[in-house]
């Protein structure tokens, strides 16, 4: 399994339980690729750089995790068709 740091914005209108249930599913469709999350970050509601479907801002989420190289399509899929994220990015950590 490689490293892996995925960060990723959810739509500022989700509040308390629906935003630990984003980072419950987001933490889900890790292990449920074979992966381990390792660390979750949450960074708060920031301004964007530019609108996004006119949200202009989001709340902002980092996870490091473990993951085999296979994993990451089904997992960048999934990520697309969540509703509630409004963009992700997933890079692979240096060590």
């Amino acid at each position: 399994m490689r490293p892996y740091e995925l960060m990723f914005i959810v739509r500022p209108e989700v509040e308390g339980g629906d935003l630990n249930v984003v980072v419950d599913r987001v933490k889900s469709l890790v292990t449920g690729g074979g992966g381990q999350v390792t660390e979750v970050n949450a960074w708060g509601r920031r301004q964007l750089a530019y609108p996004i479907h006119k949200i202009t801002e989001g709340q902002y989420f980092f996870v490091r995790a473990q993951l085999p190289a296979h994993a990451l399509g089904g997992l960048e899929r999934d990520l697309r068709l969540t509703e509630q994220i409004v963009r992700y990015l997933i890079v692979r950590a240096d060590e």
